[in-house]
């Protein structure tokens, strides 16, 4: 946990914001992997992490801003849970280091709800994104479940983005730590990934590492010589030299910030010479990207920026031709880059989208697109100093893509189809990194970690 004094703040900024009423917070629960007590690793919620910092299951906390009162609701385990889990603090304890006062019994927490709602204050809570937390909200509110999604607090949602989307030195430090686990990960990937090893071999090596660091992985490894199909989590496939490999892969610490960082290299000793072209269009679209955020500077536009040096690169290649302009504004560079830049990234490696892509990653004036390939871009607003996030743009060649769109004679003015036949079996690269935003423009995040064609190179072969 960080200091009490970090926590009381934190609460005392949210307090000035929301003024009256009651804010619920529910705590995550242990979740059943293929039963009731086989459970998959816990993992709190991050906006009750963030409050409180208290990393145990099953518990809530209410803040009545009207009455002046936190309120922490949860039961100390007993001797006979000591069986199973050894001794345990009682909450008392965590309390304490949060700087809440007060610690209730689950028991009494429907009752205290039910009085707030008689005395007319308003109830808020956050999106749920667990069913189970939806049936409790609904059980301890009245509001049928089915409605419980729509009844949520846009107010105190938005609140508690303005905050966590602005991070402290002390989030900072943990995100750098977050970010050099991560990049041992892919210093592990780029040197052992070599002829005859499997995929999931490898990224069961990385996962390793991420636990070794403190904590575990930030989201399930991303780990393929398919790197055409943008999530291809790993597989028994046998990896062999020719191949390219996409490794997309973040740690998360002790204290639940994550790291979150993409290379690409090819399983022999060098890329080949193809490999080495397409590989330099998505480090120059990565270079152009992250040179220009600064606060103030629309990341849609840093995306925008990114396609055209993917297009531009592509007309280099053959593959594309016409004006690069109206080619990224008619979308025709989706054939091979269709995801977005890059996201918020904190306590959740793509951060706080629990709450909605348009109210975290837009505004109320700049809404997102739903055309493909612009609708994956989950940040497009204008960036704040304090904000941390990915830039990571791509090149896939997706064969499925490829021959729908040709058959569709889509994009013709722009795509030289018959060129791009010649590219159905690359697969895919892109290069990711971490960004936070500062008075001036950025800081890349940890150390730095091999790049260029040259240094994966020289990594490959120590």
């Amino acid at each position: 946990m960080f200091s009490k004094e970090t926590y009381v703040a934190r609460r005392e900024s949210l307090k000035k914001r929301m003024k009256s009423g009651l804010l619920i917070f529910p705590g995550n629960k242990e979740t059943g992997m293929n039963y009731k007590d086989n459970w998959y690793p816990f993992r709190q919620d991050s906006s009750f992490l963030y409050y409180f910092g208290i990393n145990l299951p099953d518990l809530y906390v209410l803040i009545d801003l009207d009455n002046d009162k936190e309120i922490l609701f949860g039961d100390d385990l007993t001797p006979e849970d000591f069986v199973w889990v050894g001794a345990v603090e009682p909450l008392s304890t965590y309390t304490e280091k949060c700087g809440i006062a007060e610690v209730q019994p689950m028991a009494k927490l429907e009752a205290y709800i039910q009085r707030a709602q008689q005395k007319g204050q308003d109830l808020h809570y956050l999106p749920p994104y667990r069913n189970k937390i939806t049936i409790e909200i609904s059980n301890l509110t009245g509001i049928p479940v089915n409605e419980v999604e729509a009844k949520k607090s846009v107010e105190f949602t938005k609140a508690v983005i303005a905050q966590r989307s602005i991070k402290s030195a002390e989030e900072v430090k943990e995100l750098h730590k977050a970010v050099n686990i991560t990049a041992a990960m892919h210093r592990h990937a780029i040197k052992w990934t070599k002829h005859g090893v499997t995929e999931k071999q490898i990224a069961g090596e990385l996962q390793a590492i991420a636990i070794a660091g403190g904590g575990n992985i930030s989201f399930p490894i991303i780990l393929t010589k398919n790197g055409q199909y943008l999530h291809n989590h790993a597989t028994q496939a046998v990896i062999e030299n020719g191949d390219i490999v996409l490794c997309d892969c973040g740690a998360e610490t002790a204290m639940n910030y994550a790291g979150d960082m993409t290379r690409t290299f090819p399983v022999a000793e060098r890329f080949t010479a193809i490999q080495r072209e397409v590989y330099s269009i998505v480090l120059d679209a990565h270079e152009s990207a992250a040179a220009a955020l600064k606060p103030g500077y629309r990341f849609k536009d840093a995306h925008l920026l990114a396609c055209s040096r993917i297009v531009e690169g592509l007309k280099g290649l053959g593959l594309m031709k016409g004006d690069t302009q109206e080619a990224v504004n008619t979308g025709a560079h989706t054939l091979f880059f269709q995801c977005g830049l890059g996201h918020f990234m904190g306590m959740d490696v793509h951060d706080m989208e629990n709450f909605g892509e348009q109210l975290v990653g837009y505004t109320d004036d700049l809404k997102k697109s739903t055309e493909f390939g612009l609708k994956s871009l989950r940040l497009g607003k204008a960036l704040e100093e304090g904000n941390v996030l990915t830039v990571e743009p791509g090149i896939y060649f997706n064969p499925f893509l490829i021959d729908s769109w040709k058959a569709q004679g889509k994009y013709t003015d722009f795509v030289n189809y018959e060129e791009v036949e010649k590219f159905k079996t690359f697969g895919g690269m892109r290069v990711e990194e971490d960004f936070l935003i500062t008075a001036n423009g950025k800081e890349l995040l940890g150390d730095p970690l091999a790049k260029t064609i040259e240094e994966i190179e020289e990594l490959k072969n120590l």
